[in-house]
C-alpha cells in the first residue's frame, strides 16, 4: 500500500564556495525531493526513546520508501517555506516500505 502525499520535501546538504574577495559563503543545495506528509510531534515519542534525536524532535515526514544516501547530520529539510533540521532518517525494520524522517522546526524562509 503507498503512502502518497500531498507535501514536497527537499533535502538539502551545504556546499561552501568562494565570493569575489575570497570568502567562504555557505550554499544550500537540493539534493533529493521526496513527496509525502508532514505531522506535528509532541517530541515525547512513546515508541522511540531509544535516541534522544527524535525527541528532540518537534515533526515527522513520512513518505513511500527512496534510497536516501544523505545522513541526517549536516542536512537540512525545506517544506513549504520552512527550514527543519534532519534529525534521524529512518527505514523503519528496513522493509524498504516507507521513511519516516524525524525533523527539528527552525524556522521559515530560506
Amino acid at each position: 500500500m503507498a503512502i502518497g502525499g500531498s507535501t514536497i520535501m527537499a533535502l538539502q546538504t551545504k556546499t561552501t564556495t568562494k565570493n569575489a574577495i575570497g570568502e567562504n559563503v555557505p550554499t544550500w543545495v537540493t539534493a533529493q525531493s521526496l513527496t509525502g506528509w508532514l505531522d506535528f510531534t509532541n517530541g515525547e515519542s512513546k515508541y522511540s526513546n531509544y535516541n534522544a534525536k527524535i525527541q528532540e524532535s518537534t515533526h515527522i515526514f513520512i513518505c513511500d520508501y527512496e534510497p536516501v544516501t544523505l545522513k541526517a547530520e549536516g542536512c537540512r529539510a525545506v517544506i513549504n517555506g520552512n527550514i527543519y533540521d534532519v534529525m534521524v532518517i529512518d527505514n523503519p525494520m528496513e522493509l524498504d516500505e516507507q521513511l519516516e524522517i524525524y525533523l527539528k522546526y527552525t524556522g521559515g524562509q530560506p
